[in-house]
């Protein structure tokens, strides 16, 4: 728990002023007390915010699945995602992406998100029962958006790496047509601690 807040303590002190130049910032999350990481320019923001292990399992049991299904999403490096399209409504600028487009970069090996699509394939061949599985679906960052301005959702995303590791994020969208990239460094999948809810 010392070694978690000293952690949070640091993104918030330290990183944010190494990365704000470049449209990259990271910090702690105010609502979810939780390290973020997020890009912004003049039309997009989005923003990942770690989410820990028990927090996903106790979502997702509360949602109708087994202990040992939630534990499979529990160990695939969630974060809560917020994407909004923060264009002027005066140069209005639309954006879209497709996360299959986006590399997850560990241990020098590139892999994607694992998507909604991913998801399905895999609670059929587990008979996750349909009401948990429409859940699930909702709760998922979609794979494929589109945005005007003013427009924003957010999801989870899964990474499918285990708990603690390190990774770089590589985006990729469209706006106004025009393909843009950014990268997305150091961000960490959350550790599996169990926190006392009462502390």
């Amino acid at each position: 728990m010392i070694f978690y807040m000293k952690f949070i303590l640091a993104l918030s002190l330290f990183i944010p002023g190494l990365l704000q130049a470049s449209g990259v910032t990271t910090g702690v999350d105010e609502q979810a007390k939780l390290p973020y990481w997020q890009y912004q320019n003049e039309a997009i923001s989005i923003r990942f915010i770690q989410r820990l292990p028990d927090q996903t399992r106790g979502y997702f049991m509360a949602r109708g699945f087994s202990g040992k299904h939630a534990e499979l999403v529990a160990n695939s490096c969630v974060f809560q995602t917020i994407f909004r399209n923060v264009s002027d409504k005066t140069v209005p600028t639309q954006i879209d992406y497709d996360i299959n487009n986006w590399q997850v970069i560990s241990k020098d090996k590139k892999t994607n998100i694992k998507t909604r699509e991913d998801w399905a394939a895999e609670w059929q061949k587990l008979n996750v029962a349909m009401p948990a599985k429409l859940a699930f679906n909702w709760g998922l960052l979609p794979t494929t958006q589109h945005y005007q301005p003013g427009d924003y959702n957010w999801g989870m995303a899964t990474f499918n790496l285990p708990s603690g590791r390190y990774f770089n994020l590589t985006l990729t969208w469209l706006q106004g047509n025009k393909q843009h990239s950014v990268v997305l460094p150091k961000m960490q999948c959350a550790e599996d601690l169990h926190l006392d809810p009462e502390g």
